[in-house]
Formats: C-alpha cells, structure tokens, sequence
C-alpha cells in the first residue's frame, strides 16, 4: 500500500491560491459578519465571553481574562491602527490566573523532582501523552479546525477532538475562533497575544490580564458557522470539562498505576502535571518566541519567524514566518517532514485513508515569494 496520489505541485497550489481568495469560513481569511449580524450574536458572544476560558494555550478553569465592562469597547468601524489609550484599556490583573498558573508550575517543577524515582515506562507514557495531547492542537484545533488545510473523516476528527482535551487549552471552538482573530489581526490590540506587547505577554501574560476590548470586538465579526455547524466541535464543547477531567487527569495517572504499578502520586506530577504544563508552554512559545526570535525569509514585513526550537518543542509549528505567509498549507514548512512530526501525522493519516485534500503551496510559489518579500536568509529551521 503507498501514499495515496496527489495532484501536481502547480495545480495544488493555483486551488490553494484559489482557496483564499474564495469566501467561506473553510478558509484562514474568514469573512467578516454583516452589522446585522454581529448585533444579533453580541449578547450571547458577550455572555459567552464572560463564562468561557482564556485565549489558545490557557485552561479553561481559569477565569476568563476578558475585558471589564468598565472598559470602553471599540467601535466597529474603528481602524485597528488606532492608540488605544491606557484610561480606555486598563491592565486589570485578574489574580486568580496567577495564582492558579504559579501553582500549576510550581507542581511541574516538583514533578521534575520524581523523575530519578518513577519507573522508566512512565517516561515512555508521560511522552506520549505529551504527543498525543500536542497532536491535539497541532494536527485538530490548529491545521484541521482553525485553517481547513485538510480533510479529516469522523473518526478522525473524533480523535482528535479527544486529544485535544488531553491538551486541555480551551474547546476546539474557542481555540480556533480565537486563533483566527490572531491571524486576521496579527500584531495589533486584536491579537489575543499580540507580541508586539512583548515576550512576557505574548508567552503567557496575555492568560494574566483581562482581554483587550479589541479582541472581543473583532471577534464578534468573525464567521465561525462552519465550526458552528460541526458535530464533533459543538459535542465536545458541550461535554468539554468532563473530558479534560478524564483525559488531562484521570487517564495519564491511572494507566501507569494500573499497568505496571507506578504510584498514584508520581503518575499525577509527571503524565499530569508536568506534562501538561511543558505543552502548555511548548505552545505558548509559537505565540512568542516565534514571533520575535529567528529569520524572515519568507515575509521580512511581518513579525513570526522562523524558529528551530520552537519547531521541535511544538512538534513542527515553529516555521512559522512560513506559516504566516501561506497559513492555508497543511505542512505549515516546505521541508515535508523535516523536524514536523504534526505533517507525518497527517500525511500517514492520509495514506491510511483517515485524511485527504492536504492543501500545499507549489515550489514555484515559495521561492517567487522568497525572492519578492524575503528576509535573503535562505534555508530555515
């Protein structure tokens, strides 16, 4: 059996390109909704908004960072380029995030204590449940759900959709509909993370604060019914918090106690909370480092860039200069499986028959853009 066939690099990339430039909420350039259609959704965005967890990469049982009502919103037609100044947008800290996240890395930080005394296997477990809760984001709420850059079948998507909440780092729709906000409007007050804020902020500050009135604003303008319409995405929301209760906690401390006789308390510290806190920050640093440190050979006029460290701790997201000019490509990289062990995934997932349709840029494409918009720095990675 071998990989399923493919169309020639040219015309994948004319639909790629064609892809983008159609409207529809399949594709990273979202439409925006009508007024009347923003005005109808507000009130249940805004309550939503109130109850529901922080922005991609933060646990929904944290309270929501977002903005006060004391804090004046934007208007819709207000340009993003706008100062917004501090008396309209306070930094409110909300301090139970704080205490929360300290306390959480704290236990990580003790987990990392048991290693010389846990059984080895529970090494081997606590990686893949790393594995498994990253491919969660990478391959499910990032390049399946946010971008549309492939198809996935039922059974599939419901992998994924499990994985995801061993992730545990907001529902598949909030962490899409929020990292669709953060590309739309990257590097501005709409940007959950906007790093333009600096490293602390984008890392993991942005979880501490309450929202920029933009990112609720913009959001709302968003067309998210192609989310809103999938069955997978809506019953996982709904169930969202007894499913992180099982496979974030329950299942990585179990099985090592169940299988092979590892203590409860050491299966908790290291498959739960020390695994769970290096994926947190694993994607965390997408959002961070790779928007400040690493080369532009694709698009020197942006800020994401290209970063090998975040590439290998965030299992293939770290090309991410890449990832920003072409953000409808499955690969996210035009190295295939060069250090990306989300594009091996999907890639098998395909030859299995679980996933089809990868979107790919041509060659052609890459290197025209390289030469036009490209920082000169050649190879990245």
């Amino acid at each position: 059996m071998g990989l399923r066939e493919r169309k020639s690099p040219s015309e994948t990339a004319l639909e790629c390109q064609q892809a983008v430039d159609r409207s529809g909420p399949e594709y990273v350039d979202i439409l925006e909704l009508p007024d009347q259609e923003v005005n109808k959704k507000a009130s249940a965005t805004e309550t939503s908004s109130s109850s529901s967890s922080s922005t991609n990469g933060g646990p929904p049982s944290i309270t929501s960072n977002t903005v006060d009502s004391s804090v004046s919103k934007a208007t819709d037609d207000e340009d993003l380029s706008s100062t917004v100044t501090s008396a309209s947008a306070p930094r409110r800290v909300v301090w139970r995030n704080v205490i929360l996240m300290s306390l959480l890395h704290l236990g990580a930080l003790y987990g990392l204590l048991l290693l010389p005394v846990a059984h080895p296997i529970t090494w081997v477990w606590t990686w893949f449940c790393f594995t498994v809760s990253a491919l969660g984001i990478t391959a499910g709420a990032h390049r399946l759900w946010s971008h549309r850059s492939y198809k996935a079948s039922l059974p599939l998507r419901a992998l994924l959709a499990v994985a995801n909440s061993m992730a545990f780092q907001n529902d598949i729709f909030e962490w899409s509909r929020d990292h669709r906000v953060h590309h739309k409007f990257s590097e501005t007050h709409a940007d959950p993370h906007n790093a333009k804020r600096g490293f602390f902020f984008s890392h993991v500050g942005w979880l501490l604060l309450r929202k920029h009135p933009e990112v609720i604003t913009k959001g709302k303008r968003l067309d998210l019914s192609d989310l809103e319409k999938d069955p997978i995405v809506q019953f996982q929301r709904k169930y969202y918090k007894p499913s992180v209760v099982l496979m974030c906690f329950i299942v990585p401390t179990v099985v090592p106690w169940y299988f092979w006789g590892e203590t409860i308390h050491t299966a908790f510290y290291l498959a739960g909370l020390l695994r769970y806190t290096l994926a947190l920050n694993a994607t965390w640093l997408v959002n961070s480092a790779a928007h400040m440190y690493g080369m532009r050979p694709y698009d020197k006029n942006i800020n994401p860039r290209e970063n090998r460290f975040v590439t290998i701790s965030a299992i293939g997201e770290g090309f991410h200069n890449y990832h920003h000019t072409f953000p409808y490509d499955y690969a996210t990289s035009e190295y295939g499986w060069r250090l990306n062990l989300t594009t091996m995934f999907i890639d098998f997932m395909c030859w299995v028959g679980l996933a089809s349709e990868p979107k790919k840029v041509s060659r052609e494409m890459v290197m025209a853009r390289k030469m036009r918009t490209g920082d000169g720095s050649g190879r990245s990675g």
